[in-house]
């Protein structure tokens, strides 16, 4: 509905204009009325102060009304270039992520979330019907949505649990998960924080909330993940270190710095494949019935900007097929139960990346008390 139809003063007023000037509808009233009553303004002053009431002179203020979106389909654009940006961490979140390699054919990087990124290539290729290549960037976890935002990537992974409550986490997009049951757990080294924790859980038959149980200790998390926003929420009685990178804490730990810490937290099935395979020193916690002892609950899904819709039902249709055809789950035995060589994987299937975009891969970091809040 037009304006000056819905303000009936507006419309009077417009009526009155156009008898007192001799003006028709259309374009000529328009520029009837300024020669006659604006001479001494510049006609496009003029333009820009009426714009907004020349409805009755036949301007349509509904077209205002009625814009959309001018939206871009990401396939198009990602098969022109024969290129999709992708963002993975620079830290090791194994069996993710291993950290990177240098081979004989250059710098790779491998894990489960790399065979992911070649499977999507792959369907790309097939859909555009010419090679497409996976750009790596090699990129602290912290910065991977903020570059994801600058619209310098068209998705990332990296164990990213989907749908984590968090500001820093609105205006993105998920896709349906290809790993599920992560979550936040948690691991321990000192016997008598494992033995405090497991004695909290028996006084009260494990009816404590989960951030209880750590009061008065030291929790260690890697910035920016889940398990740090998740400190944040919910962890007010517990002292907070936060670490560049799950390396950067096991150092900590490791040199007696102080604070020391009493039990990291983070992504369960990283830190399980951990103390199984690289850290023997930590423990799992776990509850009286042997069970992971486990903070959250959540699904790994593959990260891309909000409005990528066209993306999103691709790589969703992708993982889809992956799991109908049994390959998701072989590629979960192979990366979590097999036993391996990460650097033979990474010679033989790694993506290449290049390493002058990459941030100091052996600056693991350090810890620091987390600010208030």
């Amino acid at each position: 509905m037009a304006v000056s139809n819905r303000v009936p003063v507006l419309s009077r007023l417009l009526r009155t204009i156009r008898e007192g000037a001799g003006m028709t509808h259309g374009r000529p009233c328009l520029t009837a009325f300024i020669r006659h009553k604006w001479r001494p303004v510049s006609p496009v002053a003029a333009l820009l102060f009426l714009l907004p009431l020349m409805q009755g002179c036949g301007l349509l203020f509904d077209a205002v009304q009625q814009t959309y979106p001018v939206t871009t389909n990401e396939l198009d654009r990602i098969c022109r270039r024969q290129q999709v940006q992708v963002g993975m961490a620079v830290e090791p979140f194994r069996p993710f992520v291993f950290p990177a390699v240098w081979t004989d054919e250059g710098a790779r990087v491998t894990g489960l979330d790399a065979e992911l990124v070649r499977a999507v290539s792959d369907a790309l290729t097939l859909h555009c019907g010419a090679p497409v290549v996976p750009a790596l960037h090699l990129i602290r976890f912290r910065d991977l949505f903020l570059l994801l935002n600058e619209g310098q990537l068209d998705f990332f992974v990296s164990a990213v649990a989907a749908g984590t409550p968090s500001p820093g986490r609105a205006g993105f997009a998920y896709s349906t998960p290809y790993f599920s049951q992560g979550g936040i757990g948690a691991i321990a080294t000192r016997p008598g924080v494992i033995e405090q924790i497991q004695q909290r859980l028996k006084t009260d038959g494990g009816g404590t909330a989960r951030e209880r149980l750590l009061e008065g200790l030291t929790i260690a998390v890697q910035d920016n993940t889940s398990a740090h926003l998740y400190a944040e929420a919910r962890m007010n009685a517990a002292r907070v270190l936060v670490c560049d990178s799950l390396p950067a804490a096991f150092e900590h730990a490791a040199a007696g710095l102080s604070p020391p810490i009493d039990v990291i937290i983070g992504a369960h099935p990283v830190l399980e494949f951990m103390v199984k395979t690289t850290r023997r020193d930590w423990r799992l916690l776990e509850r009286d019935d042997h069970t992971p002892l486990r903070f959250t609950q959540a699904d790994y899904a593959v990260v891309m900007a909000e409005e990528s819709y066209t993306l999103r039902w691709f790589i969703n249709d992708v993982i889809f097929q992956l799991h109908e055809s049994g390959r998701l789950e072989r590629m979960r035995r192979r990366w979590i139960d097999d036993a391996y060589a990460y650097p033979r994987r990474a010679s033989a299937e790694g993506l290449p990346f290049d390493v002058q975009k990459m941030p100091a891969h052996y600056a693991q970091g350090t810890c620091r008390a987390a600010s208030p809040h």
